[in-house]
């Protein structure tokens, strides 16, 4: 991977980048749709290319290695092939899945025992065989296998959980370095800082994290139900550690201001399910406001469903279908509401990246701050 800083917005921390790899360029600030098991849910490969056109998305290793397994991967030539995608995937290591079943794992120091949310079957996660799927599954970025801690946290809790997300994270390095690369191509390996919402225990794991010395670097434990102020404090005093040559990813976040405003703080890489599994609910986001478009006041609206056009869905239905859609639980309905929804989110990063390069980021973003805050 390779990482070009072009630009700093003079009025705030955000940044404008180009991160290289094999499968391609990821222009930054960039939002990354969520294809948790080898599909952004409810999108076709071709529209997802064609109009949503991200320069990268995810896969959740978790979900991969129990469906559709790691033979399957690996006969198919890895999840690009298998899932006929050819550019960049980034793949999440797990942690936080296994951290979601709290009450089917155990964790220690060697790592996770979980049941299966399939077929109740046991499997255990180590920081070593996470890497291992990872390099099977063959993503152009894999994450280190962490511990993700609830919220609210216990500080002795969050502590004893930072420093084995750490141990682990030497693990992983050391692993790393015995395994080559399985379908010819680099992968690029990102260290996790953790520390829920201690200052103190932030700054640690920020500097442990940033000493690793890898290509690039991400924030996790935040967006798990903790209030924005607090994220973005948390935010702001990792990015004031984490090298600026590098690009840092903001785990699992969030709404449309939540990304705007972590923009404003240096992160450069985000992603989230809230686009589509917000939009299977009726719920559509624009740069006025939000839509509930099973509200009864959509009913006789034969206006498009978005003016803004950023995808096709946008101009060719109307608020009227679509609410009728919802209303008689048609599958379509909850396709077109997500690619709406995930076209919106990839053209605000990208709208955002133009206005850091205009030197005027900080008074859109303030006005865009206010505009998407409501409800229409």
């Amino acid at each position: 991977m390779k990482f070009d800083l072009k630009i700093t917005d003079p009025k705030s921390k955000a940044r404008a980048g180009v991160i290289t790899t094999d499968h391609g360029v990821i222009e930054t600030p960039i939002f990354m749709p969520v294809g948790t098991v080898g599909t952004v849910k409810g999108v076709h490969q071709t529209e997802l290319k064609n109009e949503i056109n991200p320069d990268i998305i995810l896969g959740n290793t978790y979900h991969l290695y129990l469906r559709p397994g790691l033979d399957i991967l690996e006969k198919a030539g890895g999840l690009h092939k298998f899932m006929n995608w050819d550019r960049n995937i980034l793949t999440d290591s797990g942690g936080y899945q296994v951290y979601s079943l709290s009450g089917r794992r155990k964790i220690n120091e060697e790592g996770v025992k979980f049941k299966s949310h399939i077929d109740g079957s046991m499997h255990f996660f180590t920081p070593e065989n996470v890497m291992e799927t990872q390099r099977t599954i063959g993503a152009d970025i894999i994450m280190a296998f962490d511990e993700c801690t609830p919220y609210p946290c216990d500080y002795n809790y969050a502590k004893r959980s930072m420093h084995m997300t750490h141990r682990w994270l030497t693990r992983c390095i050391n692993h790393l370095e015995k395994l080559p690369y399985k379908y010819g191509f680099e992968q690029t390996f990102m260290p996790i800082v953790q520390g829920s919402t201690y200052k103190d225990l932030r700054q640690q794991s920020a500097e442990y994290i940033a000493n690793s010395g890898q290509q690039a670097n991400a924030i996790g434990g935040l967006s798990v139900g903790e209030p924005a102020e607090e994220m973005y404090a948390m935010t702001e005093v990792v990015t004031a550690i984490l090298p600026e040559d590098k690009p840092r990813y903001l785990m699992g976040v969030g709404t449309p201001i939540n990304i705007l405003e972590n923009i404003a703080l240096g992160i450069d890489m985000f992603d989230c399910v809230m686009p589509t599994r917000n939009a299977r609910n009726g719920m559509l986001f624009t740069a006025h406001g939000t839509i509930n478009i099973k509200n009864k006041k959509w009913e006789d609206d034969f206006s498009a469903i978005d003016e803004l056009g950023t995808t096709w869905v946008d101009t060719y239905y109307s608020k009227a279908y679509l609410r009728h859609l919802f209303a008689a639980n048609e599958m379509l309905g909850k396709q077109i509401a997500s690619i709406h929804n995930l076209g919106f989110y990839v053209w605000l990063t990208r709208e955002a990246r133009k206005h850091i390069i205009a030197g005027d980021f900080r008074e859109w973003k303030d006005k865009m701050v206010v505009q998407m805050d409501k409800r229409l």
